[in-house]
């Protein structure tokens, strides 16, 4: 915007004082956390310049505006946006290797959900497996950390009909997950894992074009070594928003990854 110098005569120009964030286009699974209330949780719904619906970890809906700066992705200001419409054409499967139903409206919440680590884990999982958890009803959720899950559970309630999948990293004997993992003993509900430090790990190197993940020495912040080994200089959200863009189907990770998260989909989505 210009306006005139009131001593020169001179039009100048006149900077603005609206922030300008991030575009990003939201997609239904995403993790965002609301800036005001400060609620996380998955998208269940969005009409652009209007409002986002979000499922918290207790299965609550909650409506937002859906205000630019209003919400934060991966630790960043965004400003919301609809996903571009992809062209209409024959597709068969789905990224997760399911037959394709083609555009079907997605099922109300079911009770039961799938819990995850972190919010890079509830991406990774739809981005792949996106498509079945929507037919089913299903929510992915992150914990942001295992240290208090047995409460969580407790809160929870597990029940034949409201039942509870655990994807835990790093579920490999003597590590922390693991007894953690033990300490839930709960007839409806499954916990399983990868073996992997980070759900990073679980992308075969090969698809964001390296031999292998670097090996990073005990006490370093794991993400941070990686980035660091790599020689690059950004943010890990910066590096992992690279890493999913590159994921395009179950092809993309290793077998135990899948298998467990075929598993907890199986379990509660039976019967």
């Amino acid at each position: 915007m210009a306006k005139r110098d009131r001593w020169s005569g001179e039009d100048i120009l006149e900077a603005s004082l609206t922030p300008e964030y991030p575009i990003l286009e939201v997609r239904s699974g995403m993790v965002l956390t609301h800036t005001g209330s400060q609620t996380t949780g998955t998208v269940a719904g969005f009409s652009e310049g209007d409002k986002v619906v979000l499922v918290d970890r207790f299965g609550q809906r909650q409506l937002f505006k859906a205000l630019d700066g209003a919400f934060l992705h991966d630790g960043v200001r965004v400003a919301l946006r609809a996903p571009a419409e992809k062209l209409d054409g024959p597709r068969q499967f789905t990224a997760s290797g399911s037959v394709d139903a083609g555009r079907r409206r997605a099922r109300v919440a079911n009770a039961s959900r799938i819990w995850v680590e972190g919010i890079h884990d509830a991406e990774l999982l739809e981005k792949i497996w996106g498509d079945d958890l929507r037919v089913a009803g299903i929510v992915v959720e992150p914990l942001h950390g295992v240290d208090d899950l047995v409460e969580a559970v407790t809160e929870f309630r597990p029940a034949n009909n409201r039942r509870l999948g655990l994807l835990l990293d790093h579920l490999v004997p003597g590590s922390k997950e693991a007894r953690i993992a033990a300490t839930i003993d709960e007839k409806w509900v499954l916990v399983c894992g990868h073996p992997y430090v980070d759900i990073w790990e679980a992308v075969r190197p090969g698809t964001i074009g390296i031999q292998a993940w670097p090996a990073v020495p005990p006490g370093q912040p794991w993400k941070e070594g990686v980035i660091a080994a790599l020689g690059m200089d950004v943010q890990p959200g910066q590096f992992w928003g690279k890493v999913l863009e590159s994921v395009t189907s179950y092809r993309d990770v290793d077998t135990p990854l899948v298998n467990a998260v075929e598993q907890l989909i199986d379990f509660v989505t039976a019967d």
